[in-house]
């Protein structure tokens, strides 16, 4: 079985959990005996080359005309992109979003020829690259050879969607967030179409959790028969548990993730403030980056917790295991997480983990202290617990550790090949 799959990142140059899953999930796929041509806007050459082979957008030379796509690219417009809300663009990279309309000033892709040259980010000109990413997924998908379509996240979808219209093979798309995850009510209108419309031509649609299955069917009104959930999971497979070596005599706290509405950091920091009125002996560590960032900071000021509170900006490879090691506590109070894999590597690394109720991963775990995003006062107490009573954090850390030892990407990766198989019956 070829499968030709179409992802935004890919490690080692990643900014969230979108490239890690990719990676872990195309891993255990090749276990099962799937091959992968793998399609990134932007490829390094550092990639994993064992996953199969990875197919590098900005090297594709295009024609100067796809007939077969002409009726289908006139159709298509969208609306100026003009919220703070895009998904996945760093705190310092929100611009407002070029315009891409309908008539005389749409971008005419159909009549492009030569390369495109993709950043590969979420930068200002991010739904333009979406579209020009989706056109050369035509000339991939006529001059090769696969069974299936795999389509990771709305930045793919349009392409999942013309790779079918060329090759006329079943189309798989991958839900790992929605835009209701990511901008609460107040959804970008164009990335929700993108979404929806992704969704009604798939064939089969993959969430990473039931929350996220439901908000399917019931926001995006996709029929609940062709939604699947498949977990996801962590690969541990080469890495070792870093041993604890703590610099800090304090107890250490820490919240790692994109500084977002979705990733609830306000909550963590009033939570974190009550704590620190009855527990002098506690640092809390807020590592990431995002538009809520400046915000934070000046909430952290106005408590007059500076002294007690340490930003360390965005985090990556070593240096987030790194982190890890320095945590007593690790939490995670997201106000809509379609899974969330970072409980499962601290959970791994030994650290008591909090999450909130309103997680994927809530669903798997068994091990982890689980409350409300908006709870703070229950919040507070389980941190509080963590801290204060040994006990406590060594049972969740022994128990914890053997519970995400037990997840693994093969296991996604085989429910996965089946819903390949269902769609090519």
């Amino acid at each position: 079985m070829k499968v030709l799959m179409f992802g935004w990142e890919f490690p080692p140059h990643i900014s969230g959990g979108l490239g890690t899953a990719c990676y872990g999930l195309t891993k255990g796929l090749v276990q099962q005996d799937v091959e992968i041509l793998f399609v990134m806007p932007r490829a390094s050459g550092d990639e994993d080359g064992s996953i199969g082979r990875i197919i590098n957008a900005s090297d594709v030379n295009m024609p100067d005309s796809i007939s077969s796509t002409d009726s289908f690219w006139s159709n298509i417009s969208f609306l100026p992109v003009d919220s703070g809300l895009i998904p996945y663009l760093g705190w310092e990279e929100y611009a407002h979003i070029a315009q891409i309309s309908q008539g005389s000033e749409r971008t005419n892709f159909t009549h492009l020829g030569g390369k495109f040259t993709f950043s590969g980010k979420y930068g200002a000109n991010l739904m333009e690259e979406v579209m020009r990413y989706a056109y050369i997924a035509s000339k991939i998908a006529a001059e090769n050879e696969f069974d299936v379509i795999h389509a990771h996240d709305w930045l793919t979808y349009l392409a999942g969607i013309v790779a079918k219209r060329i090759s006329g093979k079943p189309l798989v798309v991958h839900v790992h967030a929605t835009e209701f995850d990511r901008s609460g009510e107040n959804v970008n209108r164009t990335v929700y179409d993108l979404e929806r419309m992704g969704m009604e031509h798939a064939d089969s649609v993959i969430t990473v959790s039931n929350l996220t299955r439901d908000i399917v069917i019931n926001r995006y009104g996709i029929n609940k028969n062709k939604v699947v959930t498949v977990h996801n999971a962590v690969d541990f497979s080469g890495k070792e548990t870093v041993a604890s070596q703590k610099v800090l005599k304090e107890k250490v706290i820490t919240f790692l993730g994109r500084i977002t509405f979705q990733k609830g950091p306000e909550y963590f920091i009033e939570a974190a403030y009550k704590v620190s009125k009855v527990c002098p002996n506690v640092r809390f560590v807020m590592a990431g980056s995002g538009d809520m960032m400046n915000k934070m900071v000046r909430r952290v000021a106005k408590l007059r917790m500076g002294t007690k509170f340490t930003f360390t900006g965005f985090l990556t490879g070593d240096d987030v295991h790194k982190m890890y090691a320095q945590s007593d506590v690790y939490v995670m109070p997201s106000v809509s997480e379609p899974f969330g894999i970072s409980p499962l590597e601290a959970m791994r690394m030994g650290v008591p983990t909090i999450i909130s109720k309103q997680s994927g991963v809530s669903e798997v775990l068994k091990h982890a202290i689980k409350v409300n995003f908006w709870d703070i006062n229950a919040l507070a107490d389980a941190m509080y617990g963590l801290v204060t009573y040994p006990t406590l954090a060594t049972a969740l850390q022994g128990e914890g550790t053997a519970e995400v030892n037990a997840l693994n990407w093969d296991d996604s990766a085989n429910r996965v090949k089946a819903v390949y198989e269902s769609v090519m019956a």
